[in-house]
């Protein structure tokens, strides 16, 4: 069961553009790839500046197309728009005060995805800190509190939330101490997503119903890509060269969130293209290969606008 209406049409461009980029990229297994695509269609539910109340909005019915979309996957930064509605939340109801520098910290941690700056959000949603070891009573009470967004997100009662695990804050080198003991021996706790749980959450962010109209609003605008050549040149580790902003055309409009490690190569953008319908994109790649090219979520995207021409 998902949240969109699964569409015919869409299932058999979904396939084709799945066909190509596996004929396009050898390397890339078919256990390798998710992908959940959704298409806005007239009258057309998001961005609209919060125009519509939750109530309206989730009544508007959404095709979509997705593949391997309820697997569980490392999701990498990704992880990032999770925190990202909680802060708000947690604003929004008083729970944390704001402050001039859990706001660099936020907008570096989505506009940058600065994992430093992501460690301090964690911290300050949590009320955890980083360290050494917890003798296993202290420990107890660290994890109770590292999963209080979690259940955060199990409170929504939305079925693509129930196998999520977003707990864990995101590194550089790695985890120590405390961390890597809540990291499990095998990992077993590390942070993962599916791209139905992040289509869902980026969809009721880009509806204006995550959290609050403003709070969306506000959270669009740390989303928001430039497609500027030179902007881009000017800032190499941006989120749009190698990830699905990497294919559109200059003119498009992009809000969006990347994740990448040395192992998977990740992407959730909302769209916006003259003269097509605006359209949600997610698309999870794991393996090295994968992580290493910036070919293949550039070329998904680039199929996928192909395709709107069908839509």
């Amino acid at each position: 069961m998902t949240f969109f209406r699964k569409d015919e049409q869409l299932q058999r461009l979904g396939d084709r553009i799945l066909e190509a980029t596996w004929t396009q990229f050898s390397h890339l297994a078919r256990n390798q790839i998710a992908m959940t695509w959704l298409v806005y269609d007239n009258p057309v539910p998001v961005n609209t500046g919060g125009a519509l109340s939750p109530e309206a909005f989730w009544k508007h019915e959404i095709r979509g197309f997705h593949y391997r979309g309820v697997e569980r996957i490392y999701p990498a930064s990704v992880v990032k728009l999770f925190y990202l509605v909680a802060t708000y939340e947690w604003l929004a109801k008083g729970m944390i005060a704001p402050s001039a520098e859990l706001e660099r910290a936020l907008r570096d941690t989505i506009v940058d995805s600065s994992n430093d700056a992501t460690s301090l959000v964690v911290d300050v949603l949590t009320g955890t800190t980083s360290g050494p070891e917890l003798p296993a009573g202290p420990f107890e009470t660290w994890k109770q509190q590292r999963n209080l967004v979690n259940r955060y997100l199990q409170n929504f009662g939305w079925p693509e939330f129930e196998s999520i695990n977003v707990n864990q804050k995101t590194w550089c080198d790695g985890a120590y101490g405390r961390e890597r003991a809540f990291l499990g021996e095998l990992m077993e706790n590390r942070n993962m997503l599916t791209t139905n749980a992040t289509a869902r959450l980026l969809h009721a962010i880009v509806g204006g119903v995550a959290v609050s109209s403003e709070g969306s609003q506000g959270m669009m605008g740390l989303m928001r890509r430039s497609l500027d050549a030179k902007a881009l040149e000017a800032d190499p580790e941006n989120q749009v060269t190698g990830f699905l902003g990497g294919g559109l055309p200059q003119q498009a409009r992009l809000w969006s969130k990347a994740g990448l490690t040395s192992q998977v190569r990740h992407d959730a953008a909302y769209i916006e293209i003259d003269g097509k319908q605006p359209y949600l994109l997610v698309v999870f790649t794991e393996g090295k290969a994968q992580s290493c090219s910036e070919a293949v979520l550039p070329f998904i995207s680039q199929q996928v606008v192909e395709a709107l021409g069908e839509v």
